[in-house]
């Protein structure tokens, strides 16, 4: 499968690569600063670019199979990131005709099958607190995906995330149901890597968790 990865230099975004490879798909990595992404493969492809950039985002999804982003909030913010990215990475998969996609997110975006319990709703009024304008990004950047046609599945993985090994053990669930508020990059990475060629979640936003 050929795949293009937005976020590809991030803490998840090169476990994703990675792990892409290892599974035997080639791998376009889109990323900022090349400098950052370290991995050597002869089946991975880094290119420049600014997903604010609709030309960019146009050009590195033609001819691919698959789309992942593991884009997050900028830092320093960049106010409307995530959602203009979030349009140029749709409108194009519509123009080139491509219909999976895997997004990360994370449990303050809630899902219909949630039940979220009062450490849940408390965790979610804290991030709001400071950070308003991140978290309205970010749901804007939900909402775009979630209402689009296309194959999409949100990754949402829990508030704390570790550097601890890849071990393929976790669980899917939803908040309120079979999650814990722990997960390990390496099996979050995982979890978007086998969910692309058995798209058991299609449509829907699991949370993955320990």
């Amino acid at each position: 499968m050929k795949i293009v990865i937005f976020g590809a230099s991030g803490r998840i975004g090169t476990l994703i690569v990675d792990q892409a490879l290892s599974a035997g798909h080639e791998v376009l990595a889109f990323v900022r600063s090349p400098e950052k992404l370290a991995l050597k493969h002869p089946k991975l492809a880094i290119i420049q670019g600014d997903v604010l950039d609709s030309a960019q985002v146009q050009q590195a999804i033609a001819g691919q199979d698959a789309v992942v982003s593991a884009l997050g909030p900028a830092r320093p913010f960049v106010p409307g990131m995530l959602g203009t990215a979030a349009k140029n990475i749709l409108s194009a998969m519509k123009k080139h005709q491509i219909r999976r996609l895997i997004s990360t997110g994370g449990t303050v975006m809630p899902d219909p099958q949630d039940h979220p319990t009062a450490v849940d709703r408390l965790i979610r009024l804290l991030i709001s607190l400071p950070g308003r304008e991140v978290l309205e990004d970010v749901e804007n950047n939900n909402a775009l995906i979630r209402s689009s046609n296309l194959d999409w599945t949100i990754a949402r993985f829990p508030m704390r995330l570790t550097n601890g090994p890849h071990t393929g053990h976790y669980r899917t669930g939803y908040l309120g149901e079979n999650v814990s508020m722990q997960l390990g990059r390496a099996d979050g990475a995982d979890f978007i890597v086998k969910e692309l060629s058995k798209g058991e979640f299609i449509k829907k936003a699991p949370v993955i968790s320990y």
